[in-house]
């Protein structure tokens, strides 16, 4: 990757072309198919195109710009950042700094000049106005100005020496496998402790393809190496937590076959945070319907079926934020989730994760017919003889509520819990508002059927 390709590729302008792109290629289509296309399509088509030109020559420009910025005399570069300084300041020593870099060291603790290796007298930062005079003169005959958005944006305290290490680390990705567990092992870490380093992941449509590159080209014998591949997704994860990552680390298009890859062979540690990526990126709807699709909610259940425990957690929260969507619903039953929760309920395995998935999917025909056809029923009132949350209980008495109402053959199991154990009853006494509301539906549906076999 070029070394100015983290500065050029502004995700702003990148999604607005692409966006812009789509549409043209909308228009067009509509032209070449259409015999008698309307006049306006074709003056939408010629606006289309015309934001797209401004688009690139703003692109340009601001590149141009960039170079300017990155060649500026060194008395104007922060000794820190390696950048121009929007905000020059000098400390106690005498020295000059831009004032987010020194600040973001005095902040840490640490009190040492960088410049001279002195311990500063005091922490009053003064704004040397001489330089600033300086560096906007040079800018105005430049055509730039402080607030330029080519200028790089340091709020995060992003320096030029990050980016270059960043680079650094993901062309070590391509090289040979100890360098790139050296630098795989280095981007978890780093994206871990430092969200300004997640941001820089950003700034680039190389960068995500360039770290995940050893997974998808780097087979080695045997497969690829576990400690390795446990890295990269963790980094993958370590990302899609930085909200403007989910669209860019969702769409990339290796992302989700590796993904998938994780969930299936993975270490458990891998399969784990493979699950946990997708349940961050999964909170933009967009990335729900593509998640979906690309089959990730088989690999999903698959892991919750086999119950380790240091996954459950992160696979019940993927699986539950995926099908809050109708579509991702019926995939999930389709790949056999209703069975497979029935299942861990049945051996009492972390009940409230799994009967807020199994409430969440009680919304779908196909669902309800399984769960009345796989003995959710005796299931359930057993799990709400014993349960102690009142949240258990109360996706316990919904769900039995859509079942029962669905399959009038159950109300028979019901009446005879209500008679042996005063569950329901019980229920509409103690339970949350929701679940009263429930119990006292199924209650009513109850006692209708005892009056009317006593009319008879």
């Amino acid at each position: 990757m070029a070394k100015t390709g983290v500065f050029d590729s502004d995700p702003a302008v990148v999604a607005k072309a692409t966006e812009l792109k789509k549409e043209l290629l909308r228009l067009v289509r509509s032209i070449v198919d259409d015999e008698g296309c309307s006049a306006e399509t074709i003056d939408q088509a010629k606006e289309t195109l015309g934001a797209l030109k401004e688009l690139e020559l703003k692109k340009r420009s601001l590149s141009f710009k960039l170079k300017d910025i990155l060649a500026c005399p060194e008395e104007f570069k922060c000794p820190i950042s390696k950048e121009l300084m929007r905000d020059p300041v000098i400390v106690s020593t005498g020295q000059t700094y831009d004032r987010p870099f020194i600040q973001k060291q005095l902040k840490s603790g640490n009190r040492i000049c960088p410049q001279t290796q002195q311990v500063l007298s005091h922490t009053i930062l003064t704004p040397n106005n001489l330089v600033r005079g300086m560096i906007s003169q040079w800018c105005k005959d430049r055509g730039i100005q402080l607030s330029d958005p080519a200028l790089p944006a340091n709020e995060d305290g992003i320096t030029a020496s990050d980016r270059d290490h960043l680079l650094s680390l993901l062309q070590k990705m391509s090289s040979t496998l100890p360098d790139q567990k050296e630098a795989a092992k280095e981007l978890r870490l780093l994206t871990k402790r430092i969200p300004s380093f997640r941001a820089l992941f950003g700034e680039s449509l190389d960068a995500i393809p360039q770290l995940l590159s050893p997974l998808s080209e780097g087979k080695f014998e045997g497969g690829i190496h576990s400690e390795l591949q446990e890295d990269v997704i963790t980094t993958l994860l370590n990302l899609s937590i930085h909200d403007n990552n989910k669209k860019l680390v969702a769409e990339t298009p290796m992302v989700m076959p590796l993904l998938i890859e994780a969930l299936q062979s993975g270490t458990i540690q891998t399969r784990s945070n493979a699950a946990a990526a997708l349940f961050t990126l999964s909170a933009l709807d967009s990335n729900k319907a593509l998640i979906g699709e690309s089959g990730a909610l088989k690999p999903l259940i698959d892991l919750l079926e086999e119950g380790h425990p240091l996954a459950m957690k992160d696979v019940a929260s993927a699986i539950f934020n995926l099908c809050v969507t109708h579509e991702n619903k019926a995939r999930a039953v389709r790949v056999g989730a209703v069975k497979t929760i029935l299942m861990k309920l049945t051996n009492r395995m972390h009940m409230d994760e799994l009967l807020t998935i199994l409430a969440l999917l009680s919304s779908h025909p196909k669902a309800v017919e399984e769960m009345g056809d796989l003995g959710a029923v005796p299931c359930l009132l057993s799990i709400m003889r014993d349960a102690i949350c009142d949240r258990s209980k109360e996706n316990c008495i919904a769900v039995l509520h859509i079942i029962c109402f669905n399959d009038p053959t159950k109300w028979k199991e019901m009446r005879e819990e209500e008679k042996n154990y005063r569950t329901i009853s019980e229920l509409a006494k103690n339970g949350t508002s929701r679940a009263k509301r429930k119990a006292s539906g199924i209650l009513d549906r109850l006692n209708r059927g005892v009056n009317l076999t006593h009319t008879a």
